[in-house]
């Protein structure tokens, strides 16, 4: 693994948080999304305990979609903005914060993750059991904690389960990298404040997979 520069790993789980956002976007309007990305995320839900931050999503490469997305939100150009992102990123942020304040409720995500790990040994990652038992676990413990992330998009795709799972399985590793964002000190005020800092670490990730 490519070592990477400070400034880059610490907007990772950030990366993350936008790539769950623009994956869910993509389902919703065409039900389909990047699979390598998707696997990506996704995977990043069950890596629990990693030797550095680039390990919970594999490869930097792995976050190229996060990063495009990251970079697009913050810069000047209003063309590259999208408010549904917005919302849903600010929805997982929110989520994050209510899950933070429950320690009880973290315990009880990290027993459904661990019994999600087990299952893992023996099914491919994507595997239906192992969405539907990701998406579970966002619908049982994490969207009760407050008011439902309302996803737009084309309703002949939404209907599908599959893509239910898909969907609520993204929702939960947006959160899981919330998670990890706030662990290396992000707030959501840095958004806002530190914004050319974070533009020019997704800049430069970028510039790094290219």
């Amino acid at each position: 693994m490519i070592e990477l520069a400070p400034e880059i790993e610490q907007q990772l789980a950030l990366a993350g948080v936008v790539q769950a956002a623009l994956l869910i976007q993509q389902i919703a309007r065409t039900g389909t999304c990047d699979e390598p990305a998707f696997s990506a995320s996704i995977s990043s839900i069950c890596v629990t305990d990693p030797d550095s931050p680039q390990q919970v999503f594999g490869q930097l490469a792995n976050l190229k979609i996060g990063f495009t997305g990251l970079a697009g939100q913050l810069s000047h150009q209003a063309v590259a903005k999208d408010a549904e992102i917005t919302r849903y990123i600010a929805g997982i942020l929110g989520l994050e914060r209510k899950l933070a304040g429950k320690p009880a409720v973290l315990n009880e995500l990290g027993v459904r993750v661990a019994n999600t790990q087990r299952q893992l040994a023996h099914v491919e990652f994507e595997h239906h059991q192992i969405l539907q038992a990701l998406a579970s676990t966002y619908v049982d413990i994490v969207s009760p904690l407050a008011p439902k992330i309302q996803i737009a998009g084309n309703p002949a795709h939404l209907k599908v389960e599959s893509n239910q799972h898909k969907v609520r399985a993204l929702l939960l590793a947006g959160v899981r990298a919330a998670v990890m964002w706030r662990q290396m000190g992000g707030k959501r005020r840095h958004i806002l404040f530190n914004r050319k800092r974070i533009l020019h670490s997704a800049q430069l990730a970028l510039k790094q997979i290219h």
